[in-house]
């Protein structure tokens, strides 16, 4: 091919450049995907590797014999790799092929426009190829927007003790159902590398922010989402350490479904499990947060101390079952167990041959056909806010409960009634015009102040205000306390997305765990494992409700000294007396 430096003398000329170049692009559009409409590369294409001098000197071959085959054609039949040509130039450097290329074009430039028009070698347009296939990847958007509200929206928190691997089987579940493309996990690969930690690249999907990678510890709930064919889900990854567990129940809050992440690998399984452990804590938390249904993912199958042997993987299974029971969990009914890989993905999204004695289904299809959950969208709207912030205007986070809610609706902020306005509703980071029950929503506020705003307020719908107050009635139960608990005892409450300082002003009566009966006498104290009826009050007002009317607000911890103490349930609310 020859490479000219000056104007074409002819046309006739000009014509023969124009199929070479044609012949190029041709050659060039063969090693994509051809068939998508809008020119996007193939991003699936397994040859996502870094050898291009070989791929180029192929091109080389076929663009001569392209070049022979295009020559012949008319040019309305090359007009068609002409148009791609132009998409695929829009690129930032300016490249002469594309001016050759638009002379055929009706208002394409002359050739006195532009000076040389220079043919660039197949080497040229390899590359040139190929740094466009890297730059369009970049922006994930859900695959299926059109029809994203209608899957049934179920949020997973991901819950267990630190270092479990919550974070990486949450990267490695994004990866598989490609929410996160591969070059961006190559990109965090490089950068864990350099930090010597190169096993944490997967959790960097999900831990975002610089504390959390420099120390591989979650701090914040983290949020993403994927799909499968039935539902969608919101990954909610709880960060493990017990410093952090205020932010773990408030991302429990939300969950309708838990992920027990436990590790297998000798050692850490113990000091998860055993008294001060994570793994204790964080499951009684997830079935206090209203979580129904538990699935138990034994991961670290693959470390050479396992290996994935199934007596480890029943020995894990029969210390955890007795204690998930005592929380509250039905083990035949709301407990499932799988064993995984989550560094390697194994037995995640297809099943794995190292291990033959697993005879369900791997973690992501079992989701998939898990049952519905009834959610009532006529409801009362209950929005319990999660975190706010400013950008053009007041946004706030929150997931919604129950009722639906539509843009430019009129709802009112408890408990400080400040009528708002619906500016524009986000359903996980979608644009929609209404949301039912159950799915996560960021919404654009009118009428209030980022400030006005708290963690823990309420949005509602003005006929159905929803219940606030300081004084109630509970019934709780005392998991862990070293001393006993009399009245006047202070603790914090953590109640939907609220925390509150609270005290315990009296004790009403204690109740028989097994029949259920209410002592006559008040008693003067509660003591670790009872279950009593006491009544509480908090500092400022909070929102909730009865469990009996709305079990989402209904239910509550209470902490102190960075230990959970004890769960309850709201069985009156109290009028203040003035």
């Amino acid at each position: 091919m020859d490479q000219r430096d000056t104007a074409p003398d002819s046309w006739e000329q000009e014509d023969d450049v124009e199929a070479t170049i044609d012949g190029q692009l041709e050659s060039a559009f063969t090693t994509l995907n051809v068939n998508a409409k809008p020119f996007v590369p193939n991003v699936n294409a397994a040859e996502f590797v870094p050898a291009f001098a070989v791929k180029a000197h192929s091109e080389n071959v076929d663009s001569v014999v392209a070049a022979e085959k295009i020559a012949n054609m008319e040019v309305a039949e090359s007009a068609a790799p002409m148009e791609n040509g132009d998409t695929e130039m829009t690129s930032e450097e300016p490249w002469d092929q594309k001016d050759a290329a638009n002379e055929e074009e009706p208002g394409g430039g002359c050739c006195g426009d532009h000076g040389p028009v220079v043919v660039a070698t197949t080497e040229e347009t390899g590359s040139e190829m190929m740094e466009e296939e890297e730059e369009t990847p970049i922006p994930k958007v859900p695959p299926t927007q059109s029809d994203a509200p209608k899957k049934e929206h179920i949020n997973v928190v991901f819950i267990g003790h630190v270092d479990a691997g919550k974070s990486t089987i949450g990267g490695q579940i994004m990866y598989l159902t490609g929410m996160v493309d591969k070059r961006t996990l190559e990109k965090y690969e490089r950068e864990a590398k350099e930090k010597n930690r190169e096993t944490w690249y997967l959790s960097w999907a999900l831990d975002t922010n610089q504390e959390e990678r420099d120390k591989g510890k979650t701090v914040e709930v983290g949020r993403a989402y994927f799909e499968t064919d039935k539902k969608h889900f919101t990954i909610l990854d709880a960060p493990g350490h017990k410093s952090f567990v205020p932010n773990m129940i408030g991302g429990a809050s939300q969950a309708d479904l838990a992920v027990l992440v436990i590790s297998a690998r000798k050692g850490e399984f113990e000091t998860g499990f055993e008294k001060g452990g994570q793994t204790r804590e964080h499951a009684m938390l997830a079935k206090t947060a209203g979580v129904k249904h538990l699935i138990v993912l034994v991961n670290k199958m693959d470390d050479p101390t396992v290996n994935w042997s199934l007596e480890r993987y029943e020995e894990c299974k029969e210390k955890l079952v007795p204690f998930l029971k005592k929380v509250g969990f039905n083990p035949k009914k709301d407990i499932h167990f799988m064993p995984c890989s989550g560094l390697t993905g194994a037995n995640l999204k297809e099943p794995t041959d190292m291990c033959s004695w697993y005879t369900g289904l791997p973690f992501i299809p079992h989701l998939d056909n898990l049952p519905s959950f009834n959610r009532s969208s006529d409801g009362p709207i209950r929005l319990p806010i999660v975190d706010k912030y400013k950008d053009m205007g007041t946004v706030i986070l929150g997931k919604l409960e129950s009722g639906s809610i539509s843009k430019a609706q009129q709802l009112v902020m408890m408990p400080n009634r400040h009528v708002v306005e619906v500016l524009s509703l986000l359903s996980d980071d979608v644009e929609t015009d209404d949301a039912g029950p159950g799915e996560n929503l960021k919404l654009r506020l009118k009428g209030i102040e980022e400030e006005e705003i708290l963690p823990g307020f309420i949005l509602c719908n003005a006929e159905n205000l929803c219940h606030s107050g300081r004084t109630f009635d509970a019934q709780i139960v005392i998991i862990e306390h070293k001393s006993i608990i009399c009245p006047g005892y202070n603790a914090v409450l953590h109640i939907h997305t609220c925390i509150e300082e609270v005290q315990i002003t009296a004790l009403i009566c204690l109740v028989d765990k097994k029949t259920g009966d209410k002592s006559k006498t008040r008693p003067r104290f509660v003591k670790q494992d009872q279950v009593c009826i006491a009544r509480l009050r908090t500092a400022g007002t909070i929102c909730l409700e009865t469990f009996k009317d709305f079990p989402q607000m209904g239910r509550f911890t209470l902490r102190d000294e960075g230990k959970t103490i004890a769960i309850g349930k709201v069985l009156k609310l109290v009028a203040e007396r003035d």
